[in-house]
């Protein structure tokens, strides 16, 4: 766990290892979208400004729905809302202000909507792939509890520490995973200088202490006995791994029918997407259940789980339409320059 990869000196400011991938997921991103269009003969400066002003709105959007979701976590400090560098956001929110923005920008620019959607969408795998990296870094969107071989241990204090040493009745758990002693909790005392015990019945409404204020005993216990951290599914590399899979399968689609049949690719991949999410979150351990809701189609579930079924059913229609629709030929520019029709498959002739 790397949250800090280092800090700058003399500002004492800290570079985070999410933001850093975030950055590199972009430009990776960007330059696979921008090699598509030429291909395709579009100016790739047009899809450079839709994906700029995608994750703008992506990072605002994946904000405001960790703020929403956990509202209750800035009651009293609402000026904590816009310090996303501490961390707090969730993808499903991004994704949805990212579409948002992108459909209006390329509708007003009179730019073909489903066309670069396609794109956009191996994009956005490509991104979230070296995303999801950086969540592994920072120690968010963790797993449940396992003991398979490639099970990850997260260090004290860490979010997955911290879940593990409480219950969290959002979750339907009323017993922490690890049952450490009273002295590992306290209150900080207002004056700074320390830290107050808590008797073993009010443990919980306390805090786990900082490492430093541990005994050695302590310490000892709490990285390598009895009190370490349990291992838990790497589920921030399985959602990487599974988006650059999915990059990879879009992008084979794009190249046999993104040309006849645009936005069928972007329909494919909230199918696609929509599913993979929906049993990556049965792996995780961090969002709550969601009972409440007149739009939960699984109540139960996450509320990742629920959009995840609306990304599938979505798609279905987005897809079957984009499929079933005959399209005019995409043009694309020879190695002489000059624009020439791709040839359109016998399906795409009009039906009587």
């Amino acid at each position: 766990m790397h949250p800090e990869l280092f800090e700058i000196p003399f500002i004492h400011q800290t570079v985070k290892s999410w933001g850093v991938m975030v950055v590199i997921g972009f430009l990776a991103a960007l330059w696979l979208m921008r090699r598509i269009m030429r291909r395709m003969g579009e100016d790739p400066d047009w899809v450079s400004n839709a994906a700029l002003y995608a994750l703008i709105a992506g990072v605002i959007g994946a904000r405001i729905f960790f703020v929403v979701h956990h509202f209750d976590l800035f009651q009293g400090r609402l000026l904590q809302i816009f310090a996303i560098w501490q961390g707090g956001v969730e993808l499903l929110g991004g994704v949805a202000a990212a579409l948002g923005v992108l459909c209006i920008y390329l509708v007003v620019q009179k730019r073909s909507l489903f066309l670069y959607l396609d794109v956009l969408a191996i994009g956005l795998m490509v991104g979230l792939g070296f995303g999801r990296i950086g969540c592994f870094f920072s120690g968010c969107c963790y797993g449940k509890c396992t003991d398979l071989p490639w099970g990850v241990r997260f260090p004290y204090g860490s979010t997955v520490y911290n879940s593990q040493a409480f219950p969290d009745l959002e979750r339907g758990r009323s017993k922490p995973h690890l049952d450490l002693p009273a002295d590992f909790y306290g209150m900080p005392l207002p004056d700074g200088s320390g830290w107050m015990p808590v008797d073993e019945p009010n443990k919980y409404m306390g805090y786990l202490k900082p490492f430093n204020q541990l005994s050695p005993q302590q310490q000892k216990q709490a990285t390598a006995g009895p009190y370490r951290c349990l291992k838990v599914h790497p589920t921030q590399l399985y959602s990487s791994a599974n988006a650059f899979v999915l990059a990879l399968i879009l992008y084979g689609l794009w190249k046999r029918i993104g040309r006849l049949r645009p936005g069928a690719v972007a329909g494919i991949m909230l199918i696609l997407y929509g599913i993979t999410r929906f049993f990556l979150e049965a792996l995780r351990d961090d969002n709550p259940f969601e009972y409440k809701g007149w739009w939960l189609l699984y109540k139960g579930g996450t509320i990742s789980q629920n959009i995840g079924i609306y990304l599938v059913l979505f798609g279905i229609l987005m897809a079957g339409l984009c499929l079933w629709k005959s399209r005019p030929p995409i043009l694309e520019k020879s190695e002489t320059g000059k624009n020439t029709k791709k040839n359109i498959s016998p399906t795409s002739k009009k039906r009587h």
